[in-house]
């Protein structure tokens, strides 16, 4: 069986088709060598050693490379925020409902994991209703055609990727949802077109698509009414570009 398996990943392999192996629990089934959704049950970090044992299942994106897989395979990726000392937290600010009346607290730190944990608790009173964290205003450096992807680990909730622009009103972003999983890692992959202008949380149809020369910020938001308890994980963002070559 398993050289027939391996001879039709051959051929499937030269069609254009992107073939991932899932192997059994003694086989090495390295997260960083397959997709999330395929790997859902090794465990994290693991790097499995034992030879090659027995297929569980063979995974194939015919169209080509979708979220998730990985990156060797993919546009390649510019880091745009890492976390990886204290004084990254000087480049980000909270932002949250009290600049209109509201109580919400939400707030953030690096963590000692090299990530940015943006926590606390989202309130509906006093006309409030939303909490965010984003990134001080700078030249990001942003081209048409680009995509924003993070690497994120939240609790449920759904949360919402800004877009801060130069030359707006104080209540405008581009913003795109971004729907956690709780207690998982999720990378997140949004073209900068499918951002949506908005003001006060209202849809803006006559702004147009986000000019992305003009991007000063970037940032999470958390307004879906639901009051609690909130904590969003952020190990990176980057920007996927075409036709870049990294070393």
């Amino acid at each position: 069986m398993l050289g027939d398996v391996l001879k039709h990943s051959v051929e499937l392999a030269a069609l254009g088709a992107v073939v991932f192996m899932v192997l059994d629990g003694n086989s090495r089934a390295d997260e960083d060598l397959l997709p999330r959704s395929a790997c859902a049950d090794c465990a994290p970090g693991r790097q499995g050693t034992t030879g090659m044992g027995a297929i569980r299942r063979v995974v194939v994106n015919a169209g080509g490379i979708g979220p998730g897989f990985p990156l060797a395979a993919q546009k390649p990726e510019i880091p745009l925020f890492v976390f990886s000392s204290p004084a990254a937290a000087s480049s980000w600010q909270a932002v949250n409902d009290g600049v209109m009346g509201g109580v919400s607290d939400g707030r953030f730190r690096i963590t000692e994991r090299q990530t940015l944990e943006f926590y606390g608790t989202l309130s509906l009173e006093n006309n409030g209703g939303f909490t965010s964290v984003r990134s001080r205003p700078a030249d990001l450096g942003l081209q048409a055609g680009d995509s924003l992807v993070a690497r994120v680990r939240g609790d449920g909730r759904t949360y919402q990727l800004n877009l801060y622009t130069s030359g707006r009103t104080r209540a405008f972003s581009y913003r795109a949802p971004v729907q956690t999983r709780r207690g998982e890692w999720t990378e997140v992959r949004i073209p900068l077109d499918r951002f949506e202008a908005t003001s006060f949380g209202e849809v803006l149809r006559s702004a147009g698509p986000v000019d992305s020369a003009a991007v000063r910020s970037v940032g999470f938001l958390l307004a879906e009414k639901i009051p609690g308890p909130f904590s969003l994980e952020v190990e990176w963002i980057k920007v996927e570009r075409q036709g870049v070559r990294l070393k």
